[in-house]
């Protein structure tokens, strides 16, 4: 353990020393995020998984940087300029930026105009002007004057590059730099000739500039958009003349040619190399800080999405609506295996209404279905309202079904290995059913940047959008827990400590000896070592289990305990399970030991009072304005039901139950100061929202969810 970085988490992210040593150790040891936060809790001080996981991504930055600190170390020990001056102050170097800076001269360099003045032997010059001891530099000058130097101003001009090269090395003047764009750098824009038309909706920012700070993280985003499509020129930069001015103390000393020269010299290392330089980082910190905050939007509509309510194992209905080509219909029992499929065609051009209705009817009573899935596309409304229209033997609740990515699905190679007889609609269709019957196992099955939440997922960097999606998905999938005996492949693959290749494993067991029967039975599973099934066990459940603590989140290695407790009260671990006088007569500090503590003994009765709960809920029915038919008939001054179905840094997107959704400014989504939208709402939540403008020109219309 290095404890250098254990200092740095410390202090950095202000978490106590126990609780970074401990998280540290386990993570090395090899334990899950997941896992270290509901079960180790006695170790990391109760850290959850946010805070663990900060951790764990300033360990690996840590780690990185001791890796570049080798290199450079190596690079310049080969150069036989390592000083033990240098090499510690390398090693005490832990900002990436400043470590460029220290390696910058002695990094190896292509042809300069600084390297080729050297070569002509003009260094010297150039270091009797920087001293600017002797401010009569003409005649020394003069003395460089040869063949490769032809004059006394191409001596001098050779100086001054070498001179500006030095400043651009010099990490003082680049610390400075730093600063000052920082907290006076513009970032401003220019139309390329040309592009008025093409780069329309980007008209906003033909000529646009602010102050770098404040530019909000979805602007820059944009920004950068434009540019690279061609649209715009982006320059990101404070003052040159202030800038310079505010350099200058470092490098002038005294007047006279010497240091004119050298101020000649500093003009031209900032405007050719030190701000280019600096607006690069600066380009690139900007896009890397507006990346990270659309990342964290993503990954938190991602995990409401994931944690939407299901309805649970119900026999459903799901209809894929469409206008030409009908409505794909299918029939899923409570597995979610299909049933049946058809098509209908209740919607012009045919408008078969009432043969529709009529197979509607008959496949309802065939396979006792219980409730009917449509998904939210295309012809979504009007199927709704026909299916509302149909007289039903008993009660059937109809839900609407974000569809984002089902397609996807229905042409990924799992959905054709698990559909090989079907067409691609079935099997779009059967994935709106499953959704609303488990929105988290089937949307596992589908890249997150496919399910169409958040905002540019396309411009930001795809490996950290990419890691931090499949963290949310891993954290969504072990804060519900999955029933082993039904989850696919997809699910099993996120469960703390297993992975693809024992997910497999697990499936082929299960195929070969049917069911699991208890959570142990899980240790004869191929591959499945100790570590792997300490790190998996208290995820996984097993529906009717003789042992009831495996329909739990009561890890294994606590059965024991929880035992003790029933058989301190004289009952079995069910009477525990069933009687809440019993629970209430548990002592928990009668059970407190050097490994389990309070919050592990709480964690453990909340599991008992409530064995297998869901923590998403219950799927809720819903049902949009019946005077809301298309575009045309929304007018100003309505209030209206919808689905919150997009959330973004600037507003939330609703569903109103026509195609044109309409969006609410983060401005008008509550009587007070909102700074993110996710503080007064969440994906799937449904709302009351008035109407303030409609753009009937470009379809767009503008809600309020204050002066609801």
């Amino acid at each position: 353990m290095n404890e250098t970085h254990i200092s740095l988490i410390i202090s950095r992210l202000n978490l106590s020393t126990r609780s970074v040593k401990n998280t540290v150790a386990l993570l090395q040891e090899g334990a899950t995020v997941p896992f270290i936060a509901r079960y180790r809790k006695e170790a990391t001080g109760s850290l959850d998984e946010v805070a663990i996981m900060d951790i764990k991504k300033m360990l690996t930055a840590l780690e990185a940087l001791d890796k570049r600190k080798e290199a450079i170390l190596k690079s310049i020990e080969e150069q036989d300029k390592l000083t033990p001056k240098l090499r510690k102050q390398i090693e005490d170097c832990f900002d990436l930026n400043k470590l460029e800076d220290i390696y910058l001269p002695y990094k190896r360099k292509r042809k300069t105009r600084a390297s080729v003045a050297r070569e002509k032997g003009l260094e010297p010059l150039a270091q009797q002007i920087f001293d600017q001891h002797n401010q009569s530099v003409g005649k020394y000058a003069n003395n460089f004057v040869n063949d490769e130097v032809p004059t006394m101003d191409d001596a001098l001009q050779g100086a001054r590059d070498i001179i500006a090269e030095w400043i651009n090395e010099d990490s003082g003047a680049r610390e400075l730099c730093r600063n000052i764009f920082k907290e006076h750098a513009i970032i401003t824009t220019k139309l390329v000739k040309g592009k008025e038309k093409e780069g329309a909706n980007y008209k906003d920012y033909f000529d646009y500039s602010e102050p770098l700070k404040k530019a909000v993280s979805h602007r820059v985003l944009a920004l950068r958009r434009a540019e690279e499509e061609g649209i715009i020129r982006l320059s990101i930069a404070p003052d040159a003349e202030q800038t310079v001015y505010q350099l200058s103390p470092m490098f002038l000393a005294g007047n006279g040619a010497a240091t004119n020269n050298v101020r000649e010299a500093l003009e031209d290392s900032y405007k050719r190399l030190l701000a280019p330089s600096i607006e690069n980082e600066f380009k690139n910190s900007s896009k890397e800080k507006a990346d990270i905050e659309a990342i964290n939007v993503f990954a938190e509509n991602l995990k409401q999405l994931l944690m939407a309510a299901p309805l649970g194992e119900k026999r459903v209905l799901a209809l894929d609506p469409g206008f030409r080509t009908g409505c794909k219909v299918v029939c899923l029992d409570e597995s979610g295996a299909l049933l049946g499929n058809t098509t209908i065609f209740p919607h012009p051009p045919q408008s078969q209404q009432y043969e529709a209705a009529d197979i509607i009817k008959k496949l309802v009573k065939k396979h006792k279905i219980e409730a009917i899935a449509i998904g939210n596309g295309t012809a979504g409304r009007e199927s709704d309202d026909f299916i509302s229209s149909i007289p039903f033997d008993k009660p059937i609740e109809t839900y609407m079904v974000n569809e984002n990515g089902a397609s996807i699905y229905s042409a990924s190679e799992n959905a054709r290995k698990e559909f090989p007889d079907q067409d691609i609609t079935v099997r779009g269709a059967v994935s709106i059913g499953r959704r609303l019957m488990d929105p988290l196992a089937e949307l596992v099955k589908i890249d997150p940047k496919s399910i169409g939440v958040g905002q540019y997922q396309h411009d930001v960097h795809q490996g950290k959008l990419k890691e931090s999606l499949t963290t949310v998905v891993e954290s969504s999938v072990n804060s519900v827990g999955i029933n082993i005996n039904t989850a696919s492949k997809h699910l099993l693959t996120y469960i703390s400590g297993l992975g693809p290749v024992l997910a497999d494993n697990v499936i082929a067991y299960r195929n070969e000896n049917g069911q699991f029967t208890s959570i142990a039975q899980v240790k004869k599973v191929k591959r499945m070592g100790a570590k792997a099934f300490e790190q998996c066990a208290g995820f996984l459940r097993i529906r009717e289990a003789k042992n009831p603590l495996d329909n739990t989140a009561v890890h294994p290695e606590r059965y024991k305990l929880v035992k003790k407790m029933a058989a301190d009260h004289n009952c079995k671990v069910i009477d525990l399970i069933k009687d809440k006088e019993k629970r209430k007569a548990l002592n928990l500090k009668n059970y407190i030991t050097d490994d389990v503590g309070m919050p592990t003994l709480n964690d453990i009765v909340k599991e008992l009072e409530k064995p297998g709960l869901d923590p998403r809920g219950k799927a809720k029915n819903f049902s949009f304005a019946n005077e809301i038919k298309e575009f045309k008939d929304v007018k100003e001054g309505m209030i209206l039901p919808g689905i919150v179905n997009n959330i973004t840094n600037f507003g939330v997107f609703v569903d109103i139950g026509i195609k044109e959704g309409g969006m609410v400014h983060i401005s008008q989504l509550a009587n007070r100061f909102v700074s993110n939208p996710s503080e007064v709402v969440h994906l799937t939540q449904q709302v009351q929202v008035k109407v303030m403008e409609v753009d009937r020109d470009r379809k767009r219309i503008k809600l309020s969810m204050k002066e609801v």
